[in-house]
């Protein structure tokens, strides 16, 4: 079997058993084509032979790249896996990067909104005028959902429940998630669909179900979102700058702090480890005064 055969058997294996996204598969198949690359420049490209040797003038290649070290992180991963796909379909008989550990960058706490800066979001966003409506809508559904950029763009109005108040949210790798809502939630969307959507979808001779639209009726883009959170942002007080996952990084901090359990954290926001959770479970400036003044006898 060729290369570009087990490459392709590989690509298929990750979209088909392990239900990666179309954009995982990509980054995969890039990572290992470079690979590939190189190997053809240093004139051996038989993959199947390569050593922790030849791994490591590789990662002295994409270091005078000048790869950031979680990229070179990423393709190591990447290559990691594939030969390990390699050795469970009996062509090798050990994977050579099992030998490879690279050092893990330091951990970076997320950013995230305390309650009143969150508060000063949703004032500077509130107005009479049809995409006010609109704005503060997708600030709670962001804040009050934990949800990515690009699957709230991508929320449908059959995917609201309103009678049980749950969204059901079509994640990474196809994976689907019920997230549930409370009244800010619900009613910011009805304010929404009756005061902007309907009237703009009519204007526009629009016609689609997706919940959260541009200016013209057209279902709005992450970058729209983006644009519209920093909108709210110079509006406001605030001298911070924004970007969508700072919400979901909001969503996940203030439950940890208000008592939720991990688990439920985890589900809420789709991550497939408990790991990818774990990165909330930084304590507030808040909650250590809090804690400071309740139990030290001379706070």
């Amino acid at each position: 079997m060729s290369k570009e055969e087990m490459l392709s058997s590989f690509l298929k294996y990750l979209v088909v058993e392990r239900q990666y996204s179309d954009k995982t598969e990509l980054a995969y198949k890039d990572d290992i084509l470079d690979f590939y690359e190189f190997l053809e420049k240093t004139g051996d490209d038989r993959y199947l032979t390569i050593t922790v040797h030849d791994i490591r003038i590789y990662l002295s290649e994409l270091h005078e790249r000048n790869y950031s070290r979680n990229t070179i992180s990423r393709k190591i991963s990447s290559l990691r896996s594939f030969y390990q796909f390699l050795v469970r379909n009996g062509l090798i008989e050990e994977n050579p990067f099992s030998y490879i550990q690279m050092k893990r960058s330091r951990l970076r706490l997320p950013r995230f909104f305390y309650e009143k800066e969150l508060q000063a979001l949703f004032d500077a966003a509130e107005g009479e005028m049809p995409l006010d409506y609109r704005n503060v809508a997708l600030l709670e559904v962001l804040y009050g959902t934990g949800m990515r950029v690009s699957e709230c763009v991508n929320v449908t109005l059959s995917d609201i429940d309103f009678d049980t108040g749950v969204f059901l949210v079509h994640g990474k790798g196809n994976k689907e998630r019920y997230v549930p809502f409370g009244s800010f939630i619900e009613d910011a969307l009805k304010n929404y669909f009756q005061q902007c959507r309907e009237p703009l979808m009519a204007k526009y001779g629009q016609e689609h179900d997706y919940v959260f639209i541009s200016h013209r009726g057209q279902q709005i883009t992450p970058a729209g979102v983006q644009y519209v959170l920093k909108a709210i942002i110079r509006k406001s007080a605030l001298t911070t700058d924004i970007h969508p996952h700072m919400l979901r990084h909001t969503f996940a901090t203030h439950l940890l702090n208000n008592g939720a359990d991990m688990r439920t954290v985890q589900e809420l926001l789709g991550h497939a480890s408990l790991s990818s959770t774990q990165v909330y479970t930084h304590v507030t400036t808040d909650n250590l005064q809090k804690s400071y003044r309740h139990f030290h006898p001379r706070a």
